[in-house]
C-alpha cells in the first residue's frame, strides 16, 4: 500500500510541476506589475513543492526498497540519463531560486524588485520544462526494461 502511494504522489508531483513551471515562465514573460509578480512567485513556488516531493518520492522508489529495487535502477543506463537530466534541471534552477528569492525579499521590505533578469527567467524556466517532458519518456522506457545493461 505504501508503494502505491509513494508512486501516487511522484506521479503528483509531476502533475503539479509540469504546469507550474509552465506558468511560472509564462508569468515572468507578462506585466511584471504587483499582480504579475506575484504569479510568478505563486507559480514558483508551486514548482518548488513539486520539485521537493518529486525529489523524496522518487528517491524512495528507488533506494527505499519500493517498486523494483536498487539494483534495477542503478543497473540502467536510463535511470543515469534521467539522474543526470534531473542534476541539471537542479543547476538550471539555481537562478531562478536566487532570483526569485531575493524578489520575495524585497517584497516583503515594502519595496519592488528589479525585474530585470525576467527574460533570462523565463528561458530558463522553459528549458526546465522540456527536459522534465524528457525525462517523463525516458522514465516510460526505463519502467519497461529498456536500458538494462
Amino acid at each position: 500500500m505504501f508503494s502505491a502511494i509513494v508512486s501516487a504522489l511522484h506521479v503528483l508531483a509531476l502533475g503539479i510541476g509540469l504546469p507550474a513551471i509552465f506558468l511560472r515562465g509564462r508569468a515572468l514573460n507578462g506585466s511584471l506589475d504587483r499582480e504579475g509578480i506575484r504569479r510568478v512567485l505563486l507559480a514558483d513556488t508551486a514548482w518548488g513543492i513539486a520539485a521537493a516531493l518529486w525529489l523524496v518520492t522518487g528517491l524512495l522508489r528507488a533506494f527505499g526498497g519500493l517498486e523494483k529495487g536498487t539494483a534495477f535502477y542503478l543497473g540502467s543506463w536510463l535511470f543515469l540519463l534521467k539522474m543526470a537530466l534531473f542534476v541539471t534541471i537542479e543547476l538550471l534552477e539555481l537562478r531562478p531560486m536566487l532570483t526569485l528569492g531575493r524578489w520575495r525579499s524585497t517584497l516583503r521590505a515594502g519595496r519592488t524588485p528589479d525585474t530585470s533578469p525576467a527574460r533570462t527567467l523565463f528561458q530558463l524556466s522553459h528549458a526546465e520544462l522540456g527536459l522534465v517532458v524528457v525525462m517523463v519518456f525516458v522514465a516510460s522506457f526505463m519502467a519497461r526494461g529498456f536500458g538494462l545493461r
